[in-house]
């Protein structure tokens, strides 16, 4: 599991949110918690909080009439079951690796839209016919993302996460279908692709389209033309007297490439000594 994280990100958002008598409190765990308290709430509650409880839960009818709040508190509601227990344990061990990997912001992004991705989608489904929800945290499509990072890692004895999270997905499919529960089998299929598609992005085996007609364009500035380039000196002519002697001093250098620098009489190399001497006083130029 550790060859899939990505320790070269900061490692402050991939430490624990608090500790907890020496156990690390990472941000699934408290919305765990969040969730198990809102329930025992609701079942010891019974039906004393059922007129509360009618302003919370998700009604496409009622939202596009205004009550936009019941996209953000539809998930409070939920009663004990074995499907609420199932969320939650994949919310902690699922969660749980998910924020160690990609760090605590991303895994925040993640599972905040796998929440609203499902009163969003329900929403533009209610235009054309009715719908509503109550109670949904969000645990399978979170562990479709789980999957989707780590598909080669067993999870049930040998099975592999990605098998694990193909037959749970066609057993809800199969499951809404024969039930024709076509809300379902849309809010099923938009929150696990919104989480299969995230964590792809974050592989960065996905990549968003850019926009560039959004973007403005810088506003253009008419310079001054700038001065024209100073011109160089020119270099003043050789007089005949140079010319004789680099004429010299190439016919010494020709003698010296046949026959060596040893072949040079005293008489020739004081030539060629004060030749050099000529030609280091022109390069200096006036002091």
């Amino acid at each position: 599991m550790n060859g899939y994280r990505d320790w070269s990100a900061p490692s402050e958002d991939h430490q624990p949110v608090t500790y907890w008598r020496g156990y690390p409190v990472y941000l699934a765990h408290l919305i765990v918690i969040g969730y198990c308290a809102l329930m025992i709430v609701t079942a010891v509650g019974g039906n004393q909080l059922v007129p509360l409880l009618t302003w919370l839960d998700f009604n496409s009818e009622r939202v596009l009439s205004g009550q936009v709040w019941r996209g953000l508190s539809y998930g409070w509601f939920n009663l004990p079951s074995l499907r609420f227990a199932f969320d939650m344990l994949i919310l902690v061990w699922c969660g749980r690796e998910l924020e160690r990997t990609f760090g605590r912001r991303v895994f925040g992004l993640l599972y905040g839209g796998i929440y609203l991705t499902a009163p969003i989608v329900l929403t533009l489904v209610g235009l054309l016919k009715p719908t509503s929800m109550a109670g949904q945290p969000g645990g399978l499509a979170l562990f479709i993302g789980f999957a989707t990072q780590f598909p080669g890692l067993p999870v049930f004895f040998t099975l592999l996460a990605k098998w694990a999270a193909a037959i749970l997905v066609g057993i809800f499919t199969l499951i809404a279908l024969a039930a024709r529960d076509w809300t379902s089998l849309v809010l099923l299929w938009s929150t696990c692709g919104f989480a299969h598609l995230f964590v792809r992005h974050q592989q960065g085996e996905l990549t968003l389209p850019s926009f560039s007609w959004f973007r403005r364009r810088p506003k253009l500035r008419v310079l001054p033309d700038l001065p024209p380039p100073a011109p160089k000196p020119a270099a003043p002519p050789r007089t005949e007297r140079e010319v004789a002697t680099m004429a010299e001093v190439d016919a010494l250098l020709d003698k010296i490439a046949v026959s060596g620098i040893g072949s040079l009489t005293p008489k020739e190399r004081a030539r060629l000594e004060s030749a050099r001497e000529s030609l280091m006083k022109r390069g200096a130029g006036p002091s």
